[in-house]
């Protein structure tokens, strides 16, 4: 049985079971939610259960949860195939692909399916402004942005981002969900490209690029550089693998596309990187090779 947030909901839907979307149903099952994951082929769905439980395992052995707590949480959350499976969600998070026209479909076939009308529908988006998603529903005033950060299950922020459209209750409702459902710390942001963390983020990343492709220093150097010299947790090129250098560029052209300034658009040595399938951790090679 599900445990009820402060604000009611207890049915959660997430779109797309890769490392967001498995992490944020994985947070949202310790929680005491009942969960349902989309993926859009069996063998995504299969990936998908087996990051679950092999983050579950870890959380075990690190001592963050015990093996009832991590069974109980395994036991909430089912991965089916297709949309459908959604349709009687109260909170729908897409956690797709990080592209637009993707996630714009996402939302429409969301909005038909999606049975209660004052359901939510969010997005998990790092940059692709919430109001062009919202205006691909009936149900505007319910669709809002919760963006939150790799790995889900450890960071604690969580971005909220209405639209022009969004209602102050929507806000309301997945502020509470986040801070109260879910114990996480959240921002609130207005829907510009990039909202507050990746406006920052993403042009800091692009210079160590271009730093590194002008053979300024070494890939090593330049991480060095930031974790010892400014007490950064990360390097800006491991954290670039690490987030997906994929993810980046897209972040990146959307921020690009709505400012045009030159210090967010991505260096050509990172869209060949991209080309070439060379897309970080989850490939196994990016900037660095991973076993």
């Amino acid at each position: 049985m599900s445990a009820p947030t402060a604000n009611g909901i207890t049915r959660v839907g997430v779109v797309g079971g890769g490392l967001m979307g498995s992490g944020i149903a994985e947070v949202c099952a310790r929680s005491g939610l009942d969960v349902v994951v989309s993926e859009v082929r069996e063998e995504f769905a299969d990936s998908a259960r087996q990051r679950v439980a092999t983050s579950l395992a870890r959380a075990v052995k690190s001592g963050k949860a015990t093996d009832a707590e991590a069974a109980q949480a395994q036991g909430r959350i089912r991965v089916l195939v297709g949309l459908d499976a959604l349709a009687d969600r109260q909170l729908v998070i897409e956690a797709a692909t990080e592209n637009e026209q993707l996630k714009l479909k996402v939302f429409t076939d969301l909005d038909a399916i999606v049975t209660d009308p004052e359901a939510i529908l969010a997005s998990n988006t790092s940059s692709i402004p919430i109001s062009k998603l919202a205006v691909a529903t009936n149900r505007p005033h319910r669709v809002v942005g919760v963006h939150f950060f790799n790995p889900a299950t450890v960071q604690k922020l969580v971005e909220i981002i209405p639209s022009l459209l969004t209602s102050e209750e929507t806000v309301a409702t997945v502020v509470d969900f986040a801070e109260r459902g879910l114990g996480k710390t959240v921002v609130r942001a207005k829907d510009r490209a990039g909202f507050v963390v990746n406006a920052l983020l993403i042009p800091y990343l692009l210079s160590a690029v271009r730093m590194f492709e002008a053979g300024h220093a070494s890939a090593e150097d330049i991480d060095n550089g930031m974790v010892l010299g400014c007490a950064h947790p990360m390097g800006p090129l491991r954290l670039l693998d690490l987030v997906g250098l994929d993810t980046t560029r897209s972040a990146a052209e959307s921020m690009y596309a709505e400012y045009g300034e030159p210090h967010f658009a991505p260096p050509a040595l990172l869209s060949r990187m991209v080309e070439a399938g060379l897309l970080g951790r989850k490939t196994g090679r990016g900037f660095y090779t991973y076993a």
